[in-house]
């Protein structure tokens, strides 16, 4: 009996603890207090529920005891500083809404401000006072439901270099004293620009590892999917929102057909379409439809999305639109121009018009520092002078490919096409 309760409270909490804190933080205003108190009520859960049993509605137990914890802090606070009047006139409003019945509670805080609580919870994870790596951390403990120590798994450092990565972030957030509230206009506009960085960054981790001896780190896409998902019901009318959902969708799609039954890394080119997700697919073109219908100025996540479905949309790879591509790639150098967009451009450029029109490209962006250590750019520019007949060439570019790659997979796919070059 406990462990079953014990399984399914971990279920529970890995699904509403995002809701519980964003609720908690929105009456006590300070996010490390906000998670120690929801902390509280699973405590509490782990307590009660293997000796009383399961609740009738186990979330909305969590949700008004981490509510009601958080109505007794702010009362001790009261009592302790008098000259926190904003403090007790909150708790006096807060306290208009507590009702006995655990159910009736949560349907009314979700009907009133849940989803509200939410976006601010994810605006305030993301804030760019933190910096990239604090932003990834918290969003993943807080939205992701990760553990410490599965983020640090996940990114291949110590569990306590996280850890201290989180509490930094809370301090920095509580010391630079950022509001918890979604920001409006123009700060609407960059904030949420932080958030969907975040979020693909996560994906991104998840879809290619940086480092370490998997291809694939499934789960983080499964939690960048969910975030973004969340984010498309949270601001639905921010056509960025649903590029970045569409090109997640449709990338995520392609997971099954990614590595052989031995698990070694299959490229684009060569994969399987028909065990790509059809599904997943169709969400992510349906995304497409809805951010096109906002009639907004193409955003980089639109443009790359746009750039996955023509492959998603392609029966072979041979039947691929990749005139369609070379123009999408060119816009998007003009929304978001980067040495490695520049790169996927060559790569597209190559398939319209052929291997010396992209190796044109690809020699001027080895001239440029920023990507000389960049594996894929060798990698690209071995697979052109392949292309070209310039065998040796293409080895040597291998070989150098793989010396740079930290992922295994990645490096032993290179060491592999550099030895059938040898071949």
């Amino acid at each position: 009996m406990s462990s079953a309760v014990h399984h399914t409270l971990a279920a529970i909490w890995r699904i509403e603890s995002a809701h519980i804190v964003a609720a908690v933080v929105r009456r006590v205003r300070d996010l490390g207090m906000a998670e120690e108190l929801a902390q509280d009520a699973l405590v509490a859960a782990l307590e009660h529920w293997p000796k009383d049993g399961l609740p009738n509605n186990p979330a909305a137990w969590l949700m008004t005891t981490a509510i009601n914890r958080a109505l007794d802090w702010l009362r001790h606070r009261q009592m302790m500083d008098a000259r926190h009047n904003d403090i007790a006139h909150d708790l006096e409003a807060q306290q208009a809404h507590v009702v006995p019945d655990f159910v009736e509670t949560l349907d009314a805080a979700r009907q009133d401000d849940i989803g509200d609580d939410l976006l601010r919870l994810i605006f305030t994870a993301c804030h760019p006072v933190l910096p990239r790596d604090a932003r990834v951390a918290l969003t993943l403990k807080l939205l992701g439901g990760l553990s410490t120590q599965e983020i640090a798994r996940a990114y291949l450092v110590p569990e306590a270099t996280i850890a201290q990565r989180i509490v930094r972030a809370k301090r920095t957030l509580a010391d630079a004293q950022v509001p918890f509230e979604v920001p409006r206009g123009e700060q609407l506009t960059q904030r949420l620009s932080s958030v969907l960085e975040v979020v693909y960054l996560v994906f991104n981790e998840g879809y290619t590892a940086t480092s370490g001896d998997d291809w694939m780190r499934l789960e983080l896409c499964a939690e960048a999917l969910r975030l973004g998902r969340m984010l498309a019901e949270l601001a639905p009318d921010q056509a960025e929102v649903h590029g970045l959902v569409a090109l997640m969708e449709i990338q995520a799609s392609r997971t099954a057909a990614r590595t052989d039954a031995q698990g070694k890394p299959v490229l684009l080119n060569h994969q399987n379409r028909a065990r790509w997700d059809h599904l997943l697919i169709r969400r992510g073109l349906a995304a497409l439809e809805r951010a096109e219908r906002l009639g907004q100025a193409p955003g980089s996540y639109f443009l790359q999305a746009a750039i996955a479905a023509c492959h998603a949309r392609a029966p072979t790879a041979e039947e691929t639109d990749w005139a369609r591509i070379t123009t999408l790639y060119a816009q998007l150098m003009q929304v978001a121009p980067s040495p490695v967009v520049q790169l996927n451009r060559a790569v597209a450029v190559t398939m319209h018009q052929g291997p010396v029109a992209g190796l044109a490209l690809v020699d001027s962006l080895l001239q440029d520092s920023s990507l000389r250590s960049y594996h894929l750019l060798h990698a690209v520019h071995a697979d052109l002078l392949q292309k070209l007949g310039r065998k040796d060439e293409a080895q040597v570019a291998l070989h150098h490919a793989a010396a740079l790659a930290n992922n295994a997979q990645e490096r032993t796919l290179l060491m592999q096409r550099a030895q059938d070059q040898a071949g």
